[in-house]
């Protein structure tokens, strides 16, 4: 097993996975019906991606696993995902049964959405095919994404006054997470220094912030370790509610 290329796999796989599944809790609960369509379509492309890349994880891991054991049949500390995709909703400080906020889902989404597009891009140059090829279809996707969130967050920034203010706090609660994303070391030529795209996303999203009249928050406290399966509590209920079928019904086909 090339244990590098199932680690970044890995990695970008969680993270779409992950990011589906936060956003799959939308359906029929946002704002306005074509919203409600839009984020379902957003969580299918980010599932494509992490079906591909979980898929592929599996090949090069060559232990029998596809995607759907890796997605379902692994525990919170064997996950690669960053910790920002993992927190819920409404929040990262909210309890698992709290009400869904709408400026916290748009808010990650800029955040993942850029440094997706970025990393996607920097892929095409990657020395893997497959990961090449995969790049590819992804970014026009995370094209997307990035376009739609940050329609959302000019709206909602520079709209009223209580969507100024909770955009705000969105952007605040959340911060801290996105620091993780440009942490750690990559594979020379496989994938690229996680740390040379943090300028780059840095520029995108600020410039969205300020046209969204809203305040880019000083950089501080960075908390991390998804990416070493170390978790906050958060994804223990994700991964509980995703995974009940296959485990209640194990090696069951339709």
């Amino acid at each position: 097993m090339n244990a590098q290329l199932f680690e970044v796999c890995l990695r970008i796989g969680d993270d779409a996975l992950i990011s589906a599944q936060r956003l799959a809790e939308w359906s029929a609960a946002a704002p306005e019906l074509e919203e409600d369509i839009a984020l379902s379509n957003i969580a299918l492309d980010q599932l494509g991606v992490a079906r591909l890349m979980l898929s592929y994880a599996g090949e090069v891991e060559g232990a029998g696993r596809d995607e759907d054991a890796l997605a379902y049949l692994r525990d919170d500390r064997e996950f690669r995902n960053c910790l920002l995709v993992e927190l819920p909703n409404a929040g990262p400080a909210a309890g698992p049964h709290a009400p869904i906020d709408f400026g916290v889902t748009m808010a990650r989404l800029l955040f993942v959405s850029t440094y997706q597009l970025l990393l996607y891009q920097s892929l095409l140059d990657s020395s893997d095919e497959r990961l090449r090829d995969i790049a590819a279809k992804a970014r026009k996707e995370s094209a997307y994404h990035v376009d739609h969130a940050t329609q959302w967050t000019i709206r909602l920034g520079d709209g009223t006054e209580e969507s100024h203010r909770r955009m705000q706090a969105a952007v605040d609660d959340l911060w801290p997470y996105t620091h993780e994303l440009f942490t750690g070391t990559a594979p020379s030529g496989l994938v690229p220094d996680p740390a040379s795209l943090r300028a780059p996303w840095l520029e995108s999203v600020t410039d969205v912030l300020t046209v969204s009249t809203l305040t880019t928050p000083p950089d501080g406290w960075a908390p991390s370790g998804g990416r070493d399966g170390r978790h906050t509590e958060h994804l223990s209920y994700l991964l509980a509610e995703m995974q009940v079928l296959r485990r209640a019904h194990p090696g069951a086909t339709w």
